[in-house]
């Protein structure tokens, strides 16, 4: 990651909104990240609409302070927590339920009038900044993924980001990779609800590990605890299985993984490298490469600032349909 004491020409504001957390900076059009201008507030489940909506003013705020005289604002970039509807340029995050619905391009538009406004669902922002920047640069057909208190992703296909009829597209997470047990939901068969860094600390303890967190389980896993290594491999294991899935719907190059949770022990991305392996059935799949995330923690604002520097990386954004739809896009 550059920081830039004084970034050139053009700047965009970026905003990673997710469930725990509001994240703003700005960022320069080589992918630099100006000096000062990066903030954070809180969000959670239990946050009203209001304090929300507060906390996204602020950090824009606080971020926008930061802009040097001689600078450009050229447009702000927003990755959100989905589902997204970008029809009506509006947000559902599944864990802000008291944010659903909200039109953030309206919003944009009137806490800064006249300055272009994209917005996009947060997994594709984050496969946008590997391609720009990261562990899938150069390729044309790739994934990035995040494993950590959710599962998220984003895919590219000859070179143009896939956002889908909605804009909802790559979300890997929601992807059922295990058969329904009976009297379970079609949530608990998902890749999140097997493989996130809670389900797993939540797995380990229903067998009887008497640890509380995501750094628990890397430590016991580390000494040795049978059980803390399990849910180690269980997790590593269902990425990869997703992986080989995905690869073989989409013939892809490259997979970028990263997260907090993929750090809770040092071979797991080679585990997920192994299920991947193990997984696949055609030979053409097999060739595909999977990479630690080289972003760290900054892939979620630089993908969202990709989205008013790379514009020709977009594709075409979802349109309005004069057919009614039986259901919602955002639940």
């Amino acid at each position: 990651m550059k920081i830039h004491p004084t970034p050139p020409g053009a700047v965009a504001l970026a905003i990673d909104l997710g469930g725990t957390k509001v994240d703003a900076a700005l960022v320069s059009s080589d992918g630099g990240i100006v000096s000062g201008s990066e903030a954070r507030a809180s969000t959670g489940a239990t946050s009203t609409r209001a304090q929300i909506e507060g906390a996204i003013d602020r950090v824009a705020a606080s971020a926008l302070s930061a802009l040097p005289q001689d600078a450009a604002l050229v447009g702000v970039g927003v990755g959100s927590a989905g589902p997204v509807d970008l029809v009506h340029g509006a947000v559902s995050p599944k864990n802000l339920p008291s944010l659903r619905g909200f039109p953030f391009i309206e919003h944009l538009g009137r806490m800064l009038p006249g300055t272009p406004a994209v917005v996009r669902l947060d997994g594709t922002c984050i496969a946008l900044a590997e391609n720009w920047l990261g562990a899938t640069r150069g390729a044309s057909h790739s994934m990035a993924m995040i494993v950590s208190t959710g599962v998220g992703g984003g895919i590219i296909l000859h070179d143009r980001l896939i956002s889908g009829r909605s804009g909802n597209a790559g979300h890997i997470g929601q992807v059922q990779i295990a058969t329904r047990e009976e009297g379970t939901s079609a949530d608990d068969a998902t890749l999140e609800r097997i493989a996130s860094g809670p389900s797993s600390v939540a797995w380990a303890r229903a067998r009887g590990w008497s640890g509380t967190s995501g750094e628990d389980l890397a430590a016991d896993a580390a000494r040795g605890d049978p059980v803390a290594r399990a849910a180690v491999v269980r997790s590593a294991t269902a990425v990869g299985q997703a992986i080989a899935s995905t690869t073989t719907l989409l013939d892809l190059e490259v997979v970028a993984v990263g997260g907090g949770f993929t750090g809770v022990s040092p071979d797991y991305l080679d585990l997920v490298r192994d299920a991947v392996a193990e997984s696949m059935v055609l030979g053409y799949a097999a060739d595909v490469t999977v990479a630690g995330s080289t972003l760290g923690g900054s892939g979620p604002i630089l993908g969202a600032a990709a989205l008013i520097h790379r514009p020709e990386a977009l594709g075409a954004a979802p349109q309005a349909r004069n057919t009614p739809r039986r259901r919602s896009l955002v639940p």
